[in-house]
């Protein structure tokens, strides 16, 4: 484990990585429920039936009856792969990292375990994390969460990829497991904040 001191406003690249390099997500529903934690576990509010709740909701749709959105980090970029997944957070109260992490791996943890009878923990061990220490080590962690590691999802990896560019980055600009087709579009998400510099990192 490595997690580097870091006070607010800080950003912070987070990796966590599934215990014995085992897979964490297996299908299409648990890869949209780690989107849907993404979004619904950075909240000062807690619902302990949260999944029930969200359920019948379109994907990164918030139950009207819950209270106003007050996330506990900022989330600049994110990467689902199959055995890991990469967060650009930037801290924005004290202890939001660490909250927000605890109850993300916590309840995919839960989820997987339920799901696939499983027991202990799905991650290997506590997250990683590196402070970010400038403008070029900002714009390196986008290209890398946002296109290096999203093409390693690629068919044939990044071997594939970089065999065959043009068809590996419109397969990119849809692959819905990663904020890079936000970020390359323009368009708004409810889950990455203040995206507007990632466009200048990655192209």
């Amino acid at each position: 484990m490595r997690v580097e001191p870091f006070g607010i406003d800080s950003v912070v690249h987070v990796v966590q990585r599934g215990a014995r390099g085992m897979d964490i997500v297996h299908d299409t529903m648990d890869r949209d429920r780690f989107v849907r934690s993404l979004l619904h576990l950075n909240d000062t509010h807690t619902d302990a039936n949260w999944h029930k709740t969200v359920a019948s909701l379109p994907l990164l749709e918030r139950p009207s009856h819950w209270p106003e959105r007050e996330p506990l980090v900022r989330i600049l970029a994110w990467t689902l792969l199959s055995n890991h997944f990469h967060l650009l957070l930037q801290e924005i109260s004290e202890g939001g990292v660490a909250k927000f992490m605890q109850r993300l791996c916590g309840s995919l943890s839960m989820c997987f375990n339920k799901k696939y009878q499983e027991k202990g923990s799905l991650f290997q061990g506590s997250y990683h994390s590196r402070t970010v220490s400038g403008d070029q080590h900002f714009n390196y962690l986008a290209f890398y969460i946002l296109i290096k590691n999203s093409l390693e999802m690629y068919p044939g990896g990044l071997v594939a990829a970089q065999a065959n560019f043009d068809t590996a980055w419109q397969w990119l600009s849809r692959y819905p497991f990663s904020s890079f087709c936000d970020v390359i579009s323009g368009s708004s998400s409810p889950i990455t904040d203040n995206t507007d510099g990632l466009i200048q990192a990655i192209i």
